[in-house]
């Protein structure tokens, strides 16, 4: 049975009690809206078509992000990039309970995104990793909750990226991320003042990627047992398309790799992600590089590895491209340099 009482005024409680099925109340600002709300509670609970959404009136959305990044999170290949991800949700969104995360909210956050700048692209895996977070309150948590961030629209595609490196960048890039001594006046100062980057394995980083095309998480997950420097090789395990592939090593790559330094977890490179986020963006504006994507290096790579080989299933083979379509979009070939070729 439904029972209405108002608490104060401007606070009416509706609750509803069924044998055998869970009570459920709500507290609304009138008595029509709670009268109307109690009967179709009473007649889902009566049917069978009863919904307990308490859990999802509950649950803040902090706190579920809280739980995945506890439980799902650290499972996920690219993990640091979903950690700060789901830290842009805690903030942005986390106040909310899931009952009230509604498209409509979620939509204007979409919206708030691309105002800010963010690409299309980015915003879509974001939206990707949110539905994640709610299908898991949903299927691990029994949480009884529309899934809003799956049905939200997506930002319509832009074109896919093709910027290179253009004639001397490549120098000036490389220049900003090696670590000197700046001019100081004074004995007293000389060597303090430091010009460029001090963190040791980013100029190495950025020199691997463009002579193998790999990606920045599949590099920061090489370990030293799954490199063969005699053979020229490097196994990666774990890859964005789920198979693991053997990565033929140019003599300039080997040579990169020989100067490292190993460290004690043996990773071959052993920095985060958000130490390559940082650091690359100082680079880029001290070598006055503009709107260049760290993963433009991989279409770099690819443009540079497609003159070795012009065969697109062993150039595949080397970047790990399961779709050739795909592919296509990371060759960039300059006009110019396919002129020559033309004679």
């Amino acid at each position: 049975m439904a029972s209405i009482r108002e608490l104060e005024p401007g606070k009416v409680l509706a609750r509803v009690r069924i044998k055998g099925r869970p009570e459920v109340s709500k507290v609304f600002p009138d008595a029509h809206k709670a009268a109307a709300w109690a009967a179709a509670q009473e007649h889902s609970l009566r049917t069978g078509d009863f919904r307990d959404t308490r859990a999802a009136h509950r649950l803040l959305v902090r706190d579920l992000i809280d739980e995945y990044s506890r439980a799902i999170a650290p499972q996920l290949r690219s993990a640091d990039t979903t950690a700060l991800r789901l830290a842009r949700f805690r903030r942005d969104l986390g106040m909310f309970t899931l009952e009230t995360l509604t498209r409509a909210r979620i939509a204007a956050w979409r919206d708030a995104r691309l105002a800010e700048g963010a690409a299309a692209a980015t915003v879509t895996r974001e939206l990707g990793i949110l539905s994640s977070v709610i299908s898991y309150a949903r299927k691990d948590l029994g949480v009884e909750i529309e899934n809003a961030a799956g049905l939200v629209r997506r930002p319509p595609a832009t074109r896919g990226r093709d910027r290179r490196l253009e004639p001397g960048e490549e120098a000036r890039l490389l220049e900003a991320l090696g670590d000197r001594a700046g001019e100081v006046k004074g004995a007293k100062r000389a060597g303090a003042y430091r010009v460029g980057t001090r963190n040791p394995w980013l100029r190495p980083l950025v020199q691997f990627a463009i002579e193998t095309a790999m990606r920045q998480g599949e590099m920061l997950a090489l370990v030293w047992e799954h490199v063969d420097l005699e053979e020229r090789t490097a196994h990666l395990e774990d890859t964005k398309n789920g198979e693991a592939r053997t990565v033929p090593l140019s003599s300039r790559a080997v040579a990169v790799l020989e100067a490292l330094p190993r460290s004690p977890d043996g990773r071959v490179f052993p920095i985060s992600a958000q130490a390559v986020k940082l650091a690359w963006g100082r680079a880029c504006r001290r070598a006055g590089l503009e709107d260049l994507h760290f993963h433009d290096l991989r279409h770099e790579a690819a443009s540079r590895l497609a003159e070795k080989l012009p065969n697109l299933i062993e150039l595949a083979a080397v970047t790990g491209h399961k779709d050739l379509r795909m592919l296509k979009r990371y060759y960039h070939p300059r006009a110019t340099d396919l002129a020559k070729k033309l004679g």
